[in-house]
């Protein structure tokens, strides 16, 4: 069966809803650029409404040990997913024994990585556009045929520009082991919407 991440929670309402809807994982996005920026704080109190439950996935873009020192101290994070370059990746997963999931982009087939260079998980989504000011798919979706013949060099998750109506047909072509939405389920830049998390995770299921 397909898992399922919830990204960018940063809300009661929005956190209730990935767990009454059976996510597997939820995402706290640790970067102030983004719409769906929490503070450490701000995530502890989340997690803290359902102890146990789907695993959390904190967001990190080119961060410092220091900074994720601090955010594993603050709030227990399952896993780390890290914008960031390789090498820098394999030195958080073995500083911090957590496991970690690397950002590709991917706007070509020569993108795709045939390495897992230390990272415990890949996301593969859209490269961001020219003049973006934040990393990850900003709610687009690559070519899924690029993904034909690749053969993942560890497990995977599928994001960028996924949504309730596209989600199947998503999972259905590539086959993702892990998809993951944001931007997809929010009624408004940075709010979630409850009916559109529970239509996700059901398209997600059926498929």
């Amino acid at each position: 069966m397909t898992r399922i991440k919830i990204c960018g929670v940063n809300d009661p309402v929005a956190f209730d809803a990935a767990i009454e809807a059976g996510a597997d994982y939820v995402g706290f996005v640790f970067f102030a650029a983004s719409p769906r920026s929490v503070t450490l704080a701000r995530a502890a109190e989340l997690s803290a409404r359902h102890p146990g439950g789907p695993l959390r996935v904190g967001l990190f873009v080119k961060p410092g040990d220091d900074e994720i020192a601090a955010a594993l101290a603050a709030v227990k994070l399952d896993v780390l997913q890290l914008y960031a370059p390789a090498a820098r990746v394999a030195a958080l997963r073995e500083r911090f024994g957590v496991p970690v999931w690397r950002a590709v982009g991917i706007a070509a087939a020569a993108d795709l990585p045939h390495a897992a260079a230390g990272a415990d998980g890949l996301l593969i989504e859209a490269k961001p556009p020219e003049g973006a000011t934040r990393p990850g798919g900003n709610a687009v979706s690559f070519d899924w045929s690029l993904l034909s013949g690749w053969h993942a060099p560890s497990p995977w998750v599928l994001g960028g520009g996924l949504t309730p109506d596209n989600v199947a047909a998503a999972i259905r072509a590539t086959h993702a082991p892990t998809v993951d939405v944001s931007s997809g389920v929010e009624r408004a830049r940075g709010v979630k919407d409850p009916a559109l998390i529970r239509a996700f995770v059901a398209a997600a299921r059926a498929a």
